[in-house]
């Protein structure tokens, strides 16, 4: 998947589940646009979920919604697979992290969201529940955001680095490899 210069969104590959987001589930060799929209960036999630922020700052998802992954709600209309991009709330946005099947996402006014899949504690709020809405990690302002498989990384408006998550291999760049649900600073930034 790739965003044109003139804003253009286009993505290919296997449709499965709704991934290419074209508002069906046939697979495509060629790049292929979403829609008209503009767009500023975009995500793949590992478990076969998108996400792209318009640039007017609306946020989309699309994909596998098992657990909560696409940020689209509880109940049976919340955790379906969407094979069309479906707005996240009102809010506007300016930066997405996918991980395997949870997502960060970090708001126009600086403010940090986590959903998806809680395990390993990888959405920052303390514990490992799966939330199928955005939930504001903290009250601090943020300016970036990765998610990698089981872990997520951000970097606080003051520059510091935080991390949580899974932390094989000490890959959270901590001096343990100890699973954290809870955002630590990373060195002495």
């Amino acid at each position: 998947m790739a965003i044109r210069t003139d804003g253009g969104l286009f993505i290919w590959g296997t449709g499965q589940g709704g991934r290419l987001g074209l508002g069906d589930i046939v697979d495509r060799s060629n790049p292929t646009q979403i829609g008209t929209s503009s767009w500023t960036s975009v995500g793949f999630g590992l478990s076969q979920f998108s996400a792209a922020i318009r640039t007017d700052g609306g946020l989309f998802t699309w994909g596998y919604g098992n657990i909560g992954q696409l940020g689209l709600g509880v109940g049976a209309t919340g955790t379906i697979n969407r094979s069309s991009p479906v707005q996240v709330g009102t809010s506007s946005w300016t930066t997405i992290g996918l991980g395997f099947d949870n997502a960060a996402a970090i708001r126009t006014d600086g403010a940090l969201f986590t959903w998806g899949s809680g395990g390993f504690g990888k959405l920052g709020l303390n514990d490992i529940i799966d939330r199928s809405s955005p939930v504001q990690v903290g009250t601090s302002s943020w300016t970036s955001v990765s998610a990698g498989t089981g872990h997520v990384a951000a970097i606080r408006s003051d520059g510091a680095l935080f991390t949580w998550g899974f932390n094989t291999t000490g890959k959270l760049g901590l001096t343990n490899t100890n699973i954290t649900k809870t955002l630590n600073k990373v060195g002495t930034t």
